[in-house]
């Protein structure tokens, strides 16, 4: 396993009184590594939906089964449907390939240029012109380092706050200095792009004027988290269960009372339960058993996780919800959604007998729905998982 991994999140604001956004983002991965398009449509709405979604799909299928520039950009020249209107077919887009996690290869045609953040920094990289059918097109190859962030955008970033906060938009050098200022090498992807996009509304004073669209590439190290959470249904492999749990590589997050109860037993630690007040009214507080990274309550906490990935997914609006709280749900989601790309689940399939009061709206069936709703969740978000149950 290569011990470097691409983590990638985009986020698109539609122009105001648009239902469709006409920015189109698609990925594809492989076991040599991933290819991603942006694609701007001509336009706006159903019409610029239509081309750039087929615009990436042609693209990132062609580009990751190895055809050329030249046959992919044709190919999609002779398969967009021509505006009644404009009389053209019409789409920009940006390519970036990440091949073995070694080397970057970004393909643009007048898109924004791509930026490039080395160490929170942003710094130039070469591009060789090429010409198909008059389309001038940049390649470039850009090897790869940890920590390094690729940010595509369509054009709706550049024209930001134009005849509003900004004379004539925002242009890529200013975007680029704004990326240098809100770096932080534990963003994710998603959080830089929301980012952008966040900024690039509010210079739209809420009402963007064309569709926008930022997509972040970063390149990171491995990381692995490990979740418990309820005992197993056979008290006799409660003892495989906990063995394998806490010697798989990684941070581990223990969930659940008696979970948690059963795992300082386990480690022959104490289970600290002194810790300050509710930090978050709704969510029971955290615990302490020492060799364990988090201790939390189950069902609830776990219930706010869901909705936090669920909110992720979308355009990731409650950010701000669990960036920096201490409560269980936020620290598990700063786990999860940030510091982890592999996370291993451990499922208990026991029966928790305080949760059979019919006055509880708690069940087996809703830990068990939470548990694949964060899995999948977590798959969406492009995270490796594996879920064990006992």
């Amino acid at each position: 396993m290569s011990e470097l991994c691409t983590d990638i999140g985009f986020v698109s604001a539609n122009k105001f009184g648009e239902q469709l956004c006409g920015d189109h983002v698609e990925l594809i991965e492989q076991e040599s590594g991933v290819t991603v398009v942006l694609a701007d449509g001509l336009g706006s709405g159903v019409k610029a939906n239509i081309l750039s979604t087929l615009t990436s799909k042609i693209l990132s299928t062609m580009i990751a089964g190895g055809l050329s520039v030249e046959d992919s950009v044709r190919t999609v020249a002779a398969t967009l449907p021509v505006c009644e209107v404009r009389k053209v077919a019409y789409s920009t887009f940006t390519i970036i390939r990440i091949v073995d996690n070694r080397e970057a290869e970004l393909i643009q045609y007048d898109n924004p240029r791509v930026i490039l953040l080395h160490e929170g920094k942003s710094v130039d990289y070469p591009q060789q012109e090429q010409v198909v059918d008059g389309k001038r097109i940049f390649k470039s190859r850009v090897p790869l380092e940890e920590g390094d962030v690729f940010m595509a955008m369509s054009d709706g970033a550049i024209h930001a706050g134009v005849g509003l906060a900004l004379n004539f938009g925002w242009q890529r050098e200013e975007i680029a200095a704004f990326l240098e200022t809100v770096y932080d090498g534990s963003f994710t992807a998603k959080t830089l792009a929301a980012m952008l996009v966040g900024e690039c509304t509010r210079l739209y004073d809420g009402k963007p004027g064309e569709d926008t669209t930022a997509c972040a590439v970063r390149i990171r190290r491995r990381r692995t988290v490990n979740l418990m959470i309820g005992p197993p249904s056979n008290p006799a492999d409660l003892q495989t269960m906990q063995e394998k749990f806490f010697t798989t590589e990684g941070k581990h997050i223990v969930c659940g009372g008696t979970t948690s109860t059963l795992a300082a037993e386990y480690l022959h630690k104490p289970l600290d339960t002194s810790l300050p007040l509710y930090l978050d009214p709704e969510i029971p507080p955290t615990a302490r058993i020492e060799g364990v990274d988090l201790v939390t309550e189950g069902v609830i906490t776990f219930s706010r996780v869901l909705e936090y990935a669920t909110d992720y997914l979308k355009n990731n609006e409650r950010y701000t919800d669990w960036s920096y709280k201490k409560d269980g749900a936020s620290q598990i989601a700063r786990l999860l959604f940030e510091e982890a790309t592999d996370v291993n689940f451990f499922v208990g399939r026991a029966v928790n007998p305080a949760h059979q009061n019919p006055a509880l709206p708690i069940g087996f069936s809703i830990k068990m729905h939470l548990v694949e709703g964060v899995a999948n969740a977590l798959r969406e978000m492009g995270k490796r998982i594996v879920v064990n149950y006992y």
